[in-house]
């Protein structure tokens, strides 16, 4: 890939991404294998004024041999310098730079019951710090191709061959090429008008219906808005957490959920690919997994019993079918991308930022709208040609949403 267009797309990530503040510190997530594209990041971070940039390395084999190897014990310890580095998070506020390029089947056979037990044993330490960091930080997730991923969206192509085409397809959804800022700007306007329109409908329920067996109703409480695009922390910092993003979401009445949703795209959860799946939901709560093969249904089994609000939904996105996401024909087998294709739902934690006017209300204020919290978000696709979307106002008017897929 031409090194000039990779300076852009991580100057973009870094300016536009996480909008980097001068003086600020950050801290980037990648993979070793992609070292390459890590050290664009730190450069056009520093480039940006940051007072300091590290690189937090993982390796989809060397975490595999951890669970191989490693008692649950022993990965459910964390030592007090990882509570110390979390409580520096806290203290320093740094942006964070998530570079995804995981292979979709790196956990594949690892012990689905050891991995749910350490998740249980870390997430609530892990979670009272990520409280107390919460729309305080930017953040942004984009994606580099690797070798295994790019093989697992194009089994067909050489090694080479597949690379260059998961990057093409990464620059054109991410809008990178051309003029990136004009077209982030361009399309924040899009989504931002879409979500007005949607605010200004007052929806009491959306009702989800398809040929699939998706036949599913959920409430959004008043007071919770639609968002998309461009986000801004407490401090009044905008940012862009998705790259690339072409949802309108909100946090639903995690009490509501009732009836039945279906899957529509495979799913890439805790290093495994499930797929052929969906969920019962009653009285806001997932009371039956279904899914065509047992071992998908133990893995998903496993993720919502991780603690209570797993079983419950923080998300709703509305994503037309046609977005340009699904335009490509290429099924990312990463979340990032193939929640942006379709219409999807999140069970797990919910967003504070979709409370209106979060930034201008205290803590306390914001906890009393009984969101949902949980120490995972795991978003799943449901989106599908012939999903129709209804939904009944406050003043109980009934307003198409989506019809065959798309903006009604």
């Amino acid at each position: 890939m031409n090194k000039t267009i990779l300076k852009n797309y991580a100057k973009l990530i870094v300016e536009i991404g996480a909008n980097v503040q001068k003086g600020q510190d950050v801290v980037v997530n990648a993979r070793v294998n992609e070292a390459y594209f890590a050290e664009l990041v730190v450069e056009a971070a520093y480039k940006a004024k940051a007072r300091s940039v590290r690189v937090e390395w993982s390796d989809d084999q060397v975490t595999r041999l951890a669970y191989k190897y490693q008692t649950t014990k022993t990965l459910s310890e964390m030592p007090k310098w990882q509570e110390e580095k979390l409580q520096h998070a806290v203290d320093t506020l740094p942006a964070r730079i998530y570079i995804v390029s995981d292979d979709p089947d790196a956990l594949k056979g690892v012990d689905q019951d050891k991995f749910t037990k350490v998740r249980m044993a870390l997430g609530p330490t892990i979670m009272k710090y990520r409280e107390q960091m919460e729309n305080k930080y930017q953040w942004v997730i984009a994606g580099v191709p690797s070798e295994a991923w790019a093989k697992k969206v194009f089994p067909n192509e050489t090694k080479n061959n597949a690379i260059k085409k998961l990057w093409d397809a990464i620059l054109t959804t991410t809008r990178a090429l051309g003029d990136p800022i004009k077209n982030w700007n361009e399309h924040n306007k899009v989504l931002k008008e879409k979500c007005e329109w949607l605010n200004n409908l007052k929806i009491d329920t959306l009702y989800y219906k398809s040929s699939n067996g998706t036949d599913f109703s959920i409430k959004l409480k008043q007071g919770m808005i639609f968002e998309g695009g461009a986000a801004k922390t407490l401090q009044g910092i905008v940012y862009q957490p998705n790259m690339p993003t072409e949802e309108c979401f909100t946090s639903p009445d995690k009490y509501s959920a009732n009836g039945t949703v279906m899957a529509t795209k495979p799913l890439s959860v805790d290093g495994k690919v499930v797929d052929n799946f969906g969920f019962r939901f009653e009285n806001g709560k997932v009371v039956e997994v279904i899914a065509k093969e047992q071992e998908h249904k133990e893995v998903l089994e496993h993720l919502i019993s991780v603690d209570e609000g797993a079983r419950q939904l923080g998300e709703v996105a509305l994503v037309p079918f046609d977005s340009p996401i699904n335009q490509t024909g290429i099924l990312f087998f990463e979340t990032l991308y193939d929640e942006n294709a379709c219409c999807h739902l999140a069970l797990g934690r919910a967003f504070e930022e979709c409370i209106k006017d979060f930034d201008k209300m205290t803590e306390e204020e914001r906890k009393a709208f009984d969101l949902n919290v949980s120490i995972i978000h795991v978003d799943f696709m449901i989106g599908s040609r012939d999903l129709n979307i209804t939904a009944k106002t406050i003043d109980g008017n009934t307003v198409e949403i989506f019809k065959n897929g798309t903006w009604a």
